[in-house]
């Protein structure tokens, strides 16, 4: 037994550590948990807990149902939310096969294939996410209908609104959990929110995000209210994007830092960036993963619909900051495609496959954008080389299903799960008569 584990099991003793919740996500990206007592933690480190992976949600066929989770000792947290109840603790699992190898076709184990390779070439990968959400009256939720909490906008203060108390409590909460917290702010949707996390390594990030998403729901529901990560609540106002900053590093040198060049932007840092150009359009099935997604994408509200890069331009998919001139450790590019609802695990993984792709292929670095994408028109996007993203997410799995980036990245198992799964999200929403339709056709039809 390791020293990591040794100190979990003494925390749990010393705290007095009843129930123990054992996490892990499915390919979508949702949250799957078991607890498990006290007594059977020591057995769980050594030989996981086993499960029916068949039953989750593309994790193994039927013919392959035995699988293990056994508890990451790194990622242990007592949850603040359960505190005044008998104390519970969260750990994030590796799900194994039965002869204890990492499971090809779990999340985690694909972002961590991913992070190795990128060491394999020296590169240490760090992200920092700018998460959005929208805060909706609980009860009203409940009933179908969406009233968010307040008419606030971009940065408002309001001192004693609920918005407010929900961040405060939930970063308290996050901070309890080890998950540092840069900024919080109003957004600019009505109950719109934004918490962004500290730069951590991709998969503490990929962990965090999890977390996070977690703990405003339990924030929320105690003051009975609804938080929602869907792209694209809201018909008429923002969606919820999450903002990614990516950086590489060799041990303590940030690559992508150059003094004396163009936007302090390194060789490798444009290769990086061009490379994310380069494989947008097949990656953003799993950035964007859902038909609402491309609501988002396509509905104005600073959302990036074009692939183009630019220097501190809000409208381009990926946007250089210079926020910290001459520090070399804040260089970064930022990704905003993403949004809140996607697979932290895989959508982090195809990001940096697709940079590593521009530096192994010395991508040159296309003319950055200086004007507003959304304001030119379609003649001078087209003559600029400015690319649109996919549209819809059947046309996002049009582009996946051609990507060789992406099926080696994620593997064939996760690979075809993902491209099965969105086909028949695409199909049962292709078959919806929507409110729209009904308003305006129904009368004259």
């Amino acid at each position: 037994m390791d020293r990591q584990q040794e100190h979990v099991l003494r925390v749990v003793e010393e705290r007095d550590i009843r129930f123990l919740q054992l996490w892990f996500t499915d390919v979508t990206g949702t949250l799957k948990s078991v607890a498990i007592a006290p007594a059977e933690l020591e057995a769980a480190f050594n030989e996981g807990i086993g499960f029916d992976g068949s039953s989750i949600e593309g994790l193994a066929r039927v013919s392959e149902a035995d699988m293990i989770a056994r508890p990451d000792p790194s990622t242990f947290q007592i949850l603040p939310w359960r505190a005044a109840e008998q104390g519970t603790a969260r750990m994030f699992c590796d799900i194994l096969t039965p002869d204890l190898e990492l499971a090809r076709h779990e999340p985690r184990s694909v972002l961590k294939r991913a992070l190795d390779r990128a060491a394999s070439m020296g590169f240490t990968f760090y992200t920092h996410p700018e998460i959005e959400f929208y805060l909706f009256e609980g009860e009203a939720a409940r009933r179908g209908e969406l009233i968010p909490v307040d008419n606030a906008g971009y940065f408002d203060h309001i001192s004693r609104g609920a918005a407010a108390d929900l961040r405060r409590d939930a970063i308290r909460a996050l901070e309890q959990m080890g998950i540092s917290v840069e900024y919080s702010h109003h957004e600019a949707g009505p109950g719109q929110n934004e918490i962004d996390l500290r730069l951590a390594d991709a998969l503490s990030t990929a962990d965090n995000i999890m977390t996070f998403r977690m703990v405003v729901a339990e924030v929320a529901g105690e003051s009975d209210l609804h938080a929602s990560f869907m792209p694209k609540p809201l018909i008429d106002q923002p969606g919820n994007g999450m903002h990614m900053h990516l950086s590489l590093f060799e041990g303590d040198r940030n690559v992508f830092f150059d003094p004396g060049a163009e936007f302090q932007l390194s060789t490798t840092a444009r290769r990086f960036i061009a490379g994310l150009l380069a494989h947008a359009g097949e990656i953003t099935a799993i950035t964007n993963q859902h038909v609402n997604s491309y609501k988002r994408l396509w509905g104005g509200g600073e959302a990036p619909s074009f692939v183009c890069w630019g220097h501190n331009n809000r409208s381009a998919l990926v946007r250089v900051p210079l926020y910290k001139p001459d520090k070399a450790g804040s260089a970064r590019v930022e990704y905003r495609s993403l949004d809140s609802s996607a697979n932290p695990y895989l959508a982090l993984s195809v990001i940096l496959a697709a940079g590593l792709a521009g530096i192994e292929n010395e991508l040159e670095l296309p003319p950055g954008a200086d004007d507003n994408v959304w304001e030119l028109s379609e003649t001078e996007r087209r003559a600029a080389g400015y690319m649109p993203l996919p549209s819809s997410l059947q046309q996002a799995l049009e582009f996946m299903e051609q990507s060789e980036l992406v099926a080696e990245t994620l593997g064939e198992e996760v690979f075809d799960h993902v491209i099965r799964n969105k086909r028949n999200e695409w199909q049962e929403y292709r078959g919806q008569v929507t409110p729209f339709e009904l308003k305006r056709f129904l009368p004259g039809l």
